[in-house]
């Protein structure tokens, strides 16, 4: 998609946003104004005001795409949102419950009937109802199994049963295969059965009769080679295929390296349960990468934006709480210094530059490291070493800016001294931030943790207390 495509469907997005925001504008207008008029027939008219101004809203949302909708319900207040929502026809529910983010659905799920929950659910493939069924209420997925065949069922509590995180869980059953001793013409008119193939089929998994992937059949092979060619002439043996064991992260890296469009999901004897497709795995970097800003910025979930006081208020208070304790122990380290503040004032002014440089580059660092963590390339055994890197290029950077900004202070205040004493402060907090930046996401990791939660916040922490130890200490020592 090129830059003028992505920004012109941001902008048609926003217009759809704006239409639907004016529509539910006007229709408050025109209800309060009806309702306020005393004429003959007074509940026929606004009845029918009422259904005229719902019907244009219903035609445009019917004209949107799941995803889009989506996009509007997650902009609206609570009171419009449902109010929207309840336009929305019954048999869109399903796929534009996937689509919004996981606290605008708790809100719609909440809104909604039992019976309304159960027909939402008709429309999806069991992947996609792997994906719904943690957030519905125990008795709606209960009637959701009754109502699935057998087959489906099984297929269903396969899903469920694997943890967050694993191929398992992203897996969809939505498959085409072959045997191998069939002719490329008979594959031909088999697919030509199929009302429409599965979304992103690239390739066709070639089983046995005891469904064990013996090889892949692209559809270009497919097409361009001799109607009587035989499967196993032209399938390729060479092939990625995961487990549902496996992690994955290690599945979207896979996908990004071997540019993959579809895989083959095997258990352990080899035979095909299920595929993993790109959007998928683009969803699930999308989801991650949007936990990680949140745990980054200490939130412990995606919030709406027009949740209430009390659950916004759930969501942040944990590490508003660490960051408290923070700056109350970097107001003590001040406050034991008061009496060298006093005595030259000009530490004051410049105790913020070095805590504030050694934030930045510990956040620096940290991202790199929680990144790389992410993307399999680090491993616990590599601590020192990346530890001797990031100490190396703090250093460099220490006395670099540092020596920098103690020329500035030389010049501003006419001290040597002082500019010496700035020039170690930086070079020691930045060596400082190093280590932190390392060190915290590496033992997140080695403890089983999320490396990217609180990261942020605990380097700032710590280069705002170091920065003002080191600073204020060296000046005490060297200069007073």
């Amino acid at each position: 998609m090129t830059e003028e495509q992505h920004l012109s469907d941001t902008d048609d997005l926003q217009e759809r946003l704006q239409e639907v925001e004016n529509l539910l504008a006007r229709h408050k207008l025109v209800e309060m104004l009806v309702h306020n008029q005393d004429m003959p027939r007074h509940e026929l008219v606004e009845e029918l005001v009422h259904k005229q101004n719902l019907n244009e809203l219903c035609f445009k949302l019917d004209n949107m795409h799941p995803a889009d909708v989506a996009y509007v319900l997650e902009a609206l207040p609570l009171e419009e949102r449902l109010l929207v929502w309840d336009l929305v026809r019954a048999e869109r529910d399903g796929e534009i419950l996937l689509e919004v983010s996981d606290a605008v659905r708790e809100t719609l799920i909440d809104a909604m009937e039992r019976h309304e929950l159960v027909a939402a659910t008709e429309s999806l493939d069991t992947d996609e109802l792997a994906d719904l069924v943690p957030d519905l209420p125990q008795e709606v997925v209960e009637d959701v199994f009754q109502a699935l065949p057998p087959e489906e069922q099984a297929q269903l509590r396969a899903a469920i049963s694997y943890p967050e995180g694993t191929v398992g869980a992203l897996m969809d059953f939505d498959m085409v295969t072959v045997r191998e001793d069939v002719t490329l013409e008979v594959v031909l008119r088999y697919l030509r059965r199929f009302d429409e193939l599965p979304d992103h089929t690239d390739k066709i998994f070639v089983v046995d009769r005891d469904e064990r992937l013996l090889g892949l059949l692209p559809l270009e092979s497919l097409l361009i080679n001799d109607p009587d060619t035989d499967v196993r002439q032209v399938m390729k043996k060479d092939m990625v295929r995961f487990q549902p064991e496996d992690k994955s992260e290690e599945a979207a890296q896979a996908f990004e390296r071997y540019d993959l469009v579809s895989a083959p999901v095997v258990d352990t004897e080899n035979r095909v349960v299920g595929r993993l497709t790109l959007v998928t795995v683009v969803d699930f970097i999308r989801e991650e990468s949007e936990a990680e800003q949140l745990a980054n910025a200490g939130l412990r979930e995606e919030e709406d934006l027009f949740a209430s006081v009390w659950d916004s208020v759930k969501n942040r208070w944990a590490w508003l709480a660490v960051n408290l304790v923070t700056a109350f122990i970097a107001s003590r380290v001040i406050g034991v210094f008061e009496t060298s503040i006093e005595k030259l004032v000009a530490l004051a002014a410049l105790m913020p530059i070095v805590a504030g440089i050694g934030g930045n580059s510990g956040n620096q660092t940290v991202t790199m490291i929680v990144r790389a963590i992410a993307m399999g390339q680090v491993k616990p055994d590599a601590t020192r070493r990346l530890l001797k890197k990031e100490l190396g290029v703090a250093l460099i950077n220490g006395v670099l800016w540092g020596g920098l900004l103690g020329t500035l202070a030389w010049w501003l205040y006419e001290s040597i001294s002082l500019g010496l004493v700035m020039t170690a402060a930086m070079t020691l907090n930045l060596l400082l931030a190093a280590f932190a930046g390392v060190g915290i996401p590496m033992l997140r990791q080695r403890l089983g943790g999320d490396p990217a939660i609180g990261g942020s916040v605990m380097i700032t922490a710590l280069t705002d207390s170091g920065g003002f130890f080191i600073f204020l200490g060296l000046a005490t020592l060297f200069l007073l």
